[in-house]
């Protein structure tokens, strides 16, 4: 069976996805083989086998990879995406999300939401009668995850058995979807992060919970230094997320041990990569040395966005039964 047959099995046709644990291991694997399948094809040789739907994407907040990938992604697959901006709708505000939700839901086929708080897009996507996708929230950063997923296991060839080290803000969207995709596939999870950007205890016990039938395990430590030694993977975002300016002084000064340099990379395994989720603030919360070297992936990680999220659209919009490989 090819891996664009299997996904029609995976039973994700309809379905949301708001957080990374909407999903199983198996159905992140075939989410990220398909990818790598759409990957390796040229995109004028892809069947248009979105032809005749419509995307559409609610922005709240500002969006480069995001919005580009997702238009660029529907255009390639024979689809169309639309764009809102915040002031177009501002859901839970100018309507409540539940009625956005419900209109939307009868002009297009599927929806992305770029948002502040998460609560408002649950409220939103419980309502709508078309597939959510979370663009991002307060409290994940789900397709982020998955194209980290896809780069890590393209480097390395598998996922199985690995350890990522995140350093910085343990608390944000980008480190939570990302502990959860890793935890799910067999990764296990270190943060490094002072006791203020620490997860909170009921987090870390879900987190545990994820990665138990895999063998997977995550810690929190203050020093950086042990988060990060022997790791495959150092990872870092920016230290005040959008709608926090008013953090930035205080984060700085609680963040700056946990700076991404050559030296902390050196603790590092020696095959070890370097990743952010970008956009990135150079010479804060990582060294330009560090993010322009050899270790680093970021900007594979930002491609990548585009081949994930053409698998999850075709996951959730169509059955793809007796489709080529």
């Amino acid at each position: 069976m090819s891996t664009v047959q299997a996904l029609a099995d995976t039973g994700l046709q309809g379905r949301n996805l708001l957080r990374i644990a909407d999903l199983t291991p198996e159905e992140i694997g075939t989410i990220l083989s398909v990818a790598d399948g759409l990957k390796r094809s040229r995109a004028t040789d892809q069947l248009p086998l979105l032809r005749g739907k419509t995307l559409g994407m609610l922005f709240e907040k500002p969006s480069l990879r995001t919005r580009v990938s997702f238009e660029v992604g529907m255009t390639q697959l024979g689809g169309h995406a639309m764009v809102a901006h915040g002031p177009d709708f501002m859901v839970g505000s100018r309507e409540t999300p539940e009625d956005v939700a419900r209109v939307l839901s009868r002009y297009v086929d599927a929806i992305v939401v770029r948002t502040h708080a998460h609560e408002p897009l649950e409220r939103f996507a419980a309502a709508a009668t078309v597939p959510v996708v979370n663009g991002l929230s307060a409290a994940a950063h789900p397709c982020q995850a998955l194209a980290d997923l896809l780069t890590i296991r393209e480097r390395f060839g598998t996922l199985a058995g690995l350890r990522v080290a995140y350093v910085g803000d343990g608390r944000n969207n980008v480190a939570a979807s990302l502990a959860e995709a890793a935890l799910l596939c067999g990764v296990s999870f270190s943060i490094g992060c002072p006791p203020s950007h620490r997860p909170g205890d009921e987090f870390l016990t879900h987190l545990e919970r994820l990665g138990r039938p895999q063998g997977a395990h995550v810690r929190a430590f203050t020093s950086v230094q042990r988060a990060v030694r022997d790791a495959d993977v150092v990872y870092t975002d920016v230290w005040t997320s959008m709608g926090e300016e008013h953090l930035t002084e205080r984060n700085a000064a609680a963040l700056l041990p946990y700076r991404v340099t050559p030296a902390l990379m050196a603790l590092a395994a020696k095959h070890a990569l370097f990743m952010h989720c970008l956009p990135a603030h150079r010479e804060e919360e990582v060294s330009d040395a560090v993010i322009d070297g050899p270790q680093s992936v970021v900007f594979d990680q930002a491609e990548n966005r585009l081949h994930v999220q053409k698998a999850l659209l075709l996951a959730l919009l169509t059955e793809l039964k007796g489709m080529p490989a």
